[in-house]
């Protein structure tokens, strides 16, 4: 039976270890170039956040507080004011509804109900609207990235 010189299992492990340190040595190279970058990136990102910090405001929030008052005003104030001063005027109120679908060949679909209403009504779209307007609004008023 024939063996492998010494010599050549000495170069096949050398050269076989080698490389793989070699192979670590560019995985790890590029790991802290990758991290490098990142903080890179971090210090651009930072940068930026500043100056948009210490640049003038240019009416955003008062645009913003506009859209808020006029969208509480028309979708939830306005029909109130109707139904206390005008109560004869009827105010509709569209709702969905699941449908049955017919046997096995069709599914439930979703249908859109209107019924008019006489006086005030508070439905549950009110509710929803009113509570993501004031969420949205004073929420990123709130918020104040000091980092």
């Amino acid at each position: 039976m024939q063996t492998l010189p010494t010599e050549l299992v000495s170069l096949l492990g050398s050269s076989l270890f080698g490389s793989t340190v070699r192979l670590l040595s560019f995985s790890l190279m590029a790991r802290h170039r990758e991290r490098l970058f990142k903080l890179y990136h971090k210090k651009l990102t930072m940068t930026s956040i500043e100056q948009a910090r210490k640049a003038p405001q240019s009416g955003l929030q008062l645009t913003r507080r506009a859209i808020a008052l006029l969208a509480v005003f028309s979708i939830i104030l306005l029909p109130k004011l109707i139904a206390i001063f005008k109560p004869e005027i009827p105010i509709a109120i569209g709702y969905s509804q699941l449908s049955d679908g017919f046997l096995f060949f069709s599914s439930a679909c979703e249908k859109i109900r209107w019924s008019q209403f006489h006086g005030l009504v508070i439905t549950p779209l009110d509710t929803h609207l009113l509570s993501a307007i004031i969420g949205l609004y004073f929420g990123s008023a709130l918020v104040d990235f000091k980092a």
